[in-house]
């Protein structure tokens, strides 16, 4: 139901985009992953960033679940047990582990396993040659309008980015490197920090990530909103967040702002009034309400990683093998 029967979802993909496919090809790989189809999922991975780059994000929360203490040579990874879920305390051990420095060093140390590399070298040859196919094909404007275009994308049209009013300030003047480089920040300081404290329950991983990546964007429309729509039903299980409670009123803080951006949309686009600063202004009640709701799925989430965790004598020996 959070799907089928979400307006945002069959509006937007009944227009004639392919965002369903997109997210249809992003279940697949999280699946993929579960059932140990390496190979699959580097096909579908690779296809799917060149169809729409923004799935690159979810590189390193897979490269870090492609561990040795979760895959083993010739055997299925084996799934958690789910109904026994994790505690918060235990939750927050796990997460002191990831980031303490010896395990770092450990990561840092096997990072070029077997499955990684093979993951990197299917996917990235997948992606390099169907660009290189495109490019042969369409030349320059396929390479800029597929991948440059959204390094340097300065869109002056109004949208949900807090960025919009100053690009359309300065739309005339070339942004600064210094510019460019804090509208990014923000969203890898971000990124890295939700990666290595939920990699391991990588769907979940893959939601927040995809939520604070539309947030923190340059540029944010409606059609963004359904890459993680596609994701909400799989951590929807994990979440000790009541609909009649706090579930409700992110749902309404969320559509408020929203509604609120539109209304000051409505009047400078139909109406033709100057209220850009009361719309820059909604962008930012608008990524308020975003942070306000992203915080509280992350705190009534229940962590849930989803392979178990190997021997350290059998990885060991597994890695020695390959």
């Amino acid at each position: 139901m959070v799907w089928l029967l979400n307006p945002f979802t069959f509006t937007i993909g009944t227009r004639g985009n392919c965002e369903p496919i997109i997210c249809a090809i992003i279940l697949w790989i999280i699946l993929c992953l579960m059932n140990g189809r390496l190979v699959q999922a580097a096909f579908w991975y690779g296809l799917v960033v060149h169809m729409r780059i923004y799935p690159i994000i979810y590189a390193l929360p897979i490269i870090l679940v492609l561990d040795p203490l979760f895959f083993q040579y010739g055997t299925k990874p084996a799934l958690v047990n789910w109904s026994s879920r994790k505690s918060k305390s235990q939750q927050t051990s796990s997460c002191k582990r990831l980031m303490d420095p010896c395990c770092i060093c450990n990561f840092l140390t096997s990072l070029f396993t077997w499955r990684r590399i093979m993951f990197g070298l299917i996917s990235g040859a997948l992606f390099f040659l169907l660009n290189g196919i495109f490019f042969f094909l369409y030349g320059w404007d396929f390479l800029h309008e597929a991948l440059l275009y959204h390094l340097t994308r300065t869109d002056p049209r109004h949208n949900f980015s807090i960025y919009f009013y100053h690009i359309y300030l300065h739309y005339e003047h070339e942004l600064s490197n210094l510019e460019k480089l804090v509208s990014f920040l923000p969203q890898i300081m971000v990124q890295l920090v939700l990666v290595f404290r939920f990699a391991q329950d990588f769907p979940f991983c893959f939601f927040v990530q995809t939520v604070a990546f539309v947030a923190f964007n340059k540029v944010m429309t409606a059609q963004y909103f359904v890459w993680f729509f596609c994701l909400l039903p799989l951590i929807l299980p994990w979440t000790n967040m009541k609909l009649r409670g706090k579930g409700l009123v992110c749902i309404l803080l969320w559509m408020a702002a929203q509604g609120h951006w539109l209304l000051w949309g409505y009047l400078l686009e139909f109406k033709g009034k100057n209220v850009f600063l009361q719309l820059w202004v909604a962008g930012l009640l608008f990524l308020a309400a975003n942070t306000f709701v992203l915080i509280n799925i992350i705190q009534q989430h229940t962590y849930s990683p989803v392979f178990q965790q190997l021997s350290r004598a059998a990885s060991k020996k597994h890695v020695k093998q390959r």
